[in-house]
């Protein structure tokens, strides 16, 4: 049997990583499905020197998105699936204010224009800690959680503090350095500089996030019945 269930996916930027492109890359994944995606990451690392910066990005990305009408060509992000997720999300938004993390954008209630219906704020934390709620919890919606690291090791640690292990993605202007950070993240899955996931790549995660594949040749394995007989060859 197959179980996936759900993660609190890091996304690690380097600090050799094209800042720019990096943030922009993971905050736009970031409100994929209005963030109601297993493996969306969640939790930016960010090198501490550049957390001013890459505020700055995530701010200009996160204000350009559109949200309204799903059906309407102008509308980039719709709503979320129902009022029971949309109370929980912003209980969670009120949750990150109230234990200190830094608002840089969005917040509770609906966007601007929206006076009815399941629609959230597409919302950036910063200089938010790992113990904090937001960290912990995967709110499944459109918050993105900014958390600092000093060292590379702090940032893999920060990475693996996590009772899940869906998903986790680095960012790097060095391939090598890119695949030595993501041999040590624990999850069943790391993408790498925004690589694609390919239907061939068996999909799953580790501890908590559940266990069996789907995709790819490890996908059909839990299809199959295993026989064993024994003294055959004797």
């Amino acid at each position: 049997m197959t179980h996936e269930l759900g993660g609190k996916s890091p996304n690690i930027v380097l600090d050799d990583a094209d800042l720019e492109a990096a943030v922009a890359r993971g905050v736009m994944h970031m409100y994929n499905n209005t963030g109601q995606s297993c493996n969306a990451p969640s939790r930016m690392l960010v090198p501490a020197a550049k957390l001013a910066a890459a505020e700055a990005i995530a701010a200009k990305v996160t204000e350009s998105v559109v949200v309204g009408d799903p059906t309407a060509e102008t509308t980039t992000m719709g709503p979320v699936v129902s009022e029971v997720q949309f109370n929980k999300i912003q209980a969670l938004i009120q949750k990150g204010i109230d234990e200190g993390a830094k608002l840089v954008t969005g917040g509770p209630g609906r966007p601007e224009g929206l006076s009815k219906g399941y629609f959230i704020r597409p919302t950036v934390f910063s200089q938010a800690n790992n113990e904090m709620t937001i960290a912990r919890e995967e709110i499944f919606g459109p918050v993105l959680t900014m958390i600092p690291y000093e060292t590379e090791e702090e940032a893999i640690r920060i990475a693996n503090d996590t009772p899940y292990g869906l998903a986790g993605y680095v960012q790097s202007g060095d391939i090598e350095h890119a695949r030595a950070v993501a041999s040590r993240i624990r999850a069943g899955n790391v993408s790498i500089n925004g690589a694609p996931a390919g239907f061939d790549v068996p999909f799953g995660g580790f501890k908590q996030s559940g266990n069996g594949r789907e995709w790819g040749p490890h996908g059909f394995t839990d299809f199959l019945e295993i026989k064993a007989v024994q003294g055959f060859g004797t």
